[in-house]
């Protein structure tokens, strides 16, 4: 919000909250009936696809979030480096976050996305000048003096006014008020195009409506002119600020008139870094002719476009979950990427098909693709996906392709410089490939380090249980963390009992005769804290008392079936200040917290350690810890009222 906000600055239907798509529905549903209860020249074909045209706005748009996003992380093309934070994310899709205010605030206000509000604004005009204005239903598909008229209009008097108007809203009075907001993101993303007090989009609306509204005057309005005017200007609002440069030189080789008629993404990010240059709307002329175009345009635009992709020191490498996790991820829903609940919507099932859409392009898509990009003091970070979900992890079939991909993303790292390849999430699976063993038998001479993380698991699990525990109960498929974690409790001098015989005999012949005094079987009274794994059971849980506190140390977190009961985050970490460009949340796991894998492959690269990590190696789990630590990074509290024992 602007720091002194002035007169309509909140949108008419902010009261509705989530509710306020009901204001639209009695003119789509009046505009439906009549096209369908309609015959020959009665049938009003212009209105009736207001409505189809809006969602055509919203999906083009997250087209170019989901573009954006992901050039950004490649690095191809990128104009402006610093990172974006959820306080941003935050003031660009909530009016009700103030910026001094906490972004945790955000999770509690719901979903309230200012890019749908002047959508839904627009689309209110237009069904109410389809209904009012002489002329404004009934259009045709194609008039050509129309389109003509709507191009000349726009070359002329709307972007004039518009210059104009934008450094009358520069002034320290309209600034403070209004605009303010917009230019509060440095880093711009399509989304900001539209980050504007609804005064704002007022004042837009009426300077965007002089071509449309003169062609319904004249008689020369189209279905055509009106949806091609308004995906230009949506089109040329989100390149505008989208942070990475995509306009090929050739363009203006070939025709060089162009420069002055259409502007380039760095050509309007220079006007969010230097705030009093470069005004124009999309048609830089009127910079040039009255002095305010920035002198570092061209070399702007020439240093970005030659900006090749990011080489990356360390890369984490995960997968797909279910499927919709491809909309939380950072290149699809900005908003859920920025909140760590994992649960359906009930939007999401309303693109069903979307999803089936998204399946199938992924099962074709067989490689990896990058989705976010950090940065840690001096080291540059990249996630990468492998197109998999993981229940195809289980699926023997599945298997080799899956460790295909994995070697291929491994290789690729080697082949760019990468320093540091964690495996995340299943891709580090014992009976998959061995934790990751099976890429460096086959590769022995790997320059990159592959790092499955265990030993910062094991140490991240270890510290998590209360100070004064003198026993735990041990429950979960015994992997090589597992295995790592019983022998630490019982070096320590902390009793393991487990709930089942197997588990005990197993962990028995792994244990040395020094510890496995500490390993007991489970008979009577369970203790206050389980360790748990995968596959812990409602029926397991249930022998739980009441105010057990359930520690996992699994990759996926438990099934939370008592609410009597406290349940832990999986292996993470608070990441420290100096990482940056953190702008959603890992898999389930809540703002700014890390997986341990994925922090184990930092320290890695940070502390300059050779050795792989994977098959049965596993790095000393003190060591792990007291790195984290002086890295930064912060262990998860333990909640105060959790009993000890």
């Amino acid at each position: 919000m602007a720091s002194k906000p002035g007169p309509l600055t909140d949108w008419p239907w902010k009261p509705l909250g989530s509710l306020k798509y009901v204001v639209l529905a009695p003119w789509v549903v009046r505009s439906t009936y009549v096209f369908f209860n309609s015959n020959g020249r009665e049938r009003d074909l212009s209105t009736f696809l207001i409505f189809p045209f809006l969602l055509w706005r919203m999906l083009h748009n997250q087209i170019w979030i989901t573009l954006s996003r992901y050039r950004n992380a490649r690095g191809n093309g990128r104009i402006v480096d610093k990172g974006i934070e959820f306080e941003q994310v935050d003031r660009e899709r909530d009016w009700s976050v103030h910026p001094s205010s906490s972004s945790s605030s955000f999770v509690s206000t719901g979903i309230r996305k200012i890019m749908d509000d002047q959508i839904l604004f627009n689309g209110l005009i237009f069904y109410i000048g389809a209904m009012t204005l002489a002329g404004g239903s009934c259009l045709p598909v194609w008039r050509s003096n129309g389109v003509i008229t709507t191009i000349l209009l726009h070359v002329g008097p709307v972007e004039f006014l518009y210059y104009w108007l934008h450094r009358a809203l520069h002034h320290h009075y309209l600034y403070s008020r209004y605009h303010s907001h917009h230019h509060s993101s440095i880093v711009t993303e399509p989304i900001t195009s539209v980050i504007h007090p609804f005064a704002e989009h007022v004042a837009y609306f009426l300077l965007f409506a002089i071509p449309l509204l003169t062609t319904v005057r004249m008689g020369m309005a189209s279905i055509m002119s009106f949806a091609g005017y308004v995906t230009y200007i949506d089109l040329m609002n989100n390149m505008g600020h989208c942070n990475f440069e995509l306009i090929p030189k050739w363009i203006f080789s070939y025709f060089p008139p162009l420069k002055y008629l259409m502007y380039t993404p760095s050509f309007h990010s220079l006007h969010h870094t230097q705030f009093r240059t470069n005004y124009s709307l999309f048609m830089p002329f009127y910079d040039y002719i009255y002095g305010t175009m920035d002198k570092y345009s061209d070399k702007l635009y020439e240093t970005s476009l030659e900006r090749g992709a990011e080489v990356s020191d360390v890369v984490h490498l995960t997968h797909l979950t279910s499927p919709e996790s491809i909309y939380h991820l950072r290149v699809g829903f900005a908003s859920l990427a920025s909140r760590p609940d994992r649960s359906s919507r009930w939007y999401l099932w309303l693109i069903w098909p979307v999803t089936l859409w998204s399946i199938m392009v992924t099962s074709l898509y067989q490689r990896t693709f990058v989705v976010e990009r950090h940065r840690f003091n001096k080291l540059k970070l990249q996630t990468w996906v492998i197109p998999k979900y993981s229940i195809q992890y289980f699926m023997q079939w599945q298997k080799e392709p899956i460790n295909g991909l994995i070697e291929k993303a491994i290789l690729e790292a080697e082949e760019k410089g990468t320093k540091v390849l964690c495996l995340g999430l299943l891709n580090q699976g014992e009976e998959l490939n061995g934790c990751g063993g099976l890429y460096v038998e086959r590769h022995p001479q790997l320059r990159v380090r592959v790092v499955d993380g265990s030993g910062l698991a094991v140490a991240v699990v270890v510290n998590s249980i209360p100070k004064g525990t003198v026993r735990v109960l041990f429950r979960g498929r015994l992997t090589k963390v597992a295995y790592a974690i019983a022998f630490a409790l019982c070096q320590r001098g902390i009793q393991v009992a487990t709930l089942h015989e197997h588990e005990y005999k197993m962990l028995k012949k792994s244990l040395n005769h020094k510890c496995d005094i500490y390993l007991l079987r489970s008979s009577g009274h369970a203790p206050k804290v389980w360790i748990v794994g995968d596959d812990i059971t409602e029926e397991d849980q249930l022998k739980a008392s009441k105010g057990t506190l359930f520690i996992p140390f699994s990759q996926f977190p438990p099934k939370k079936l008592r609410s009597d009961c406290f349940y832990h985050h999986t292996p993470a970490m608070v990441t420290p200040p100096s990482l940056e460009n953190v702008h959603s949340c890992e898999n389930w796991l809540p703002r700014r917290l890390m997986s341990a894998w994925h922090v184990a492959g930092i320290l890695h690269a940070a502390e300059g350690w050779e050795e792989h990590e994977c098959g049965y190696t596993i790095t000393d789990i003190d060591k792990a810890w007291q790195a984290s630590l002086r890295h930064g990074f912060q262990p998860l509290g333990i909640p105060a009222h959790v009993p000890r024992n």
